[in-house]
């Protein structure tokens, strides 16, 4: 991989886009407008996964851009703020992408039980996990109780955690258990306000 830029943001602004996060299906809805976030770091073992399954195709990717960030002098797992880098693709030419800490959601479950589930960036959790690093994540609290995340966290945690070499076919694999039908409609959108967070980093995997 190879990264030829690379632009710090601050904690506040980070902040700021994430106040502007809408839902998906529902671009009025700024689901984190009036949260309270803040930048913590947690163990892992008290964060809440709702996915069954790490993709190892992934996993690499997000070590590769941990050695490439690291050696801009950018820690993936302490970002204090969220970062801006440029690559330089395999057929030369440049694409930019943003990165920011996992995002972690509290969430009080029908039996009260609060998980800290984490929304976005599970991945660089379990990554974290296997360095044995307490990540640095954003951890949101006081959501509207109507727009919880999508998906229930997992009983277990991360015991049962499937590594996989392919992302599996949902019709045959229950890759995570849905709050709704249309669980679309609870999506969280942060490409509507980050450069390429969701779409695939082709260049990381070298």
């Amino acid at each position: 991989m190879d990264i030829i830029a690379i632009e710090r943001h601050s904690i506040q602004e980070l902040i700021s886009k994430l106040r502007r996060v809408p839902l998906l299906n529902q671009p009025n809805i700024l689901i984190y407008e009036t949260a309270l976030i803040t930048l913590e770091c947690i163990h892992t073992d008290s964060l809440n996964p709702p996915q069954n399954y790490i993709w190892l195709a992934e996993l690499r990717k997000v070590q590769n851009l941990r050695w490439g960030l690291a050696a801009h002098g950018v820690d993936l797992f302490r970002l204090d703020g969220y970062v801006t880098y440029t690559v330089r693709e395999e057929d030369g030419s440049e694409a930019t992408y943003d990165v920011y800490p996992p995002i972690v959601e509290e969430s009080i479950e029908a039996d009260g039980t609060v998980a800290l589930l984490i929304n976005d960036g599970m991945h660089r959790v379990y990554l974290a996990r296997l360095e044995w690093v307490a990540p640095q994540v954003v951890f949101v609290r006081g959501i509207p109780k109507e727009y919880p995340y999508y998906a229930y966290p997992r009983p277990d945690r991360w015991q049962g955690i499937d590594i996989l070499a392919e992302n599996p076919d949902p019709q045959t694999y229950l890759k995570k258990c849905h709050r709704v039908k249309d669980n679309k409609r609870l999506y969280r959108d942060f490409q509507a306000v980050f450069a390429n967070v969701g779409r695939s980093r082709s260049s990381l995997l070298k």
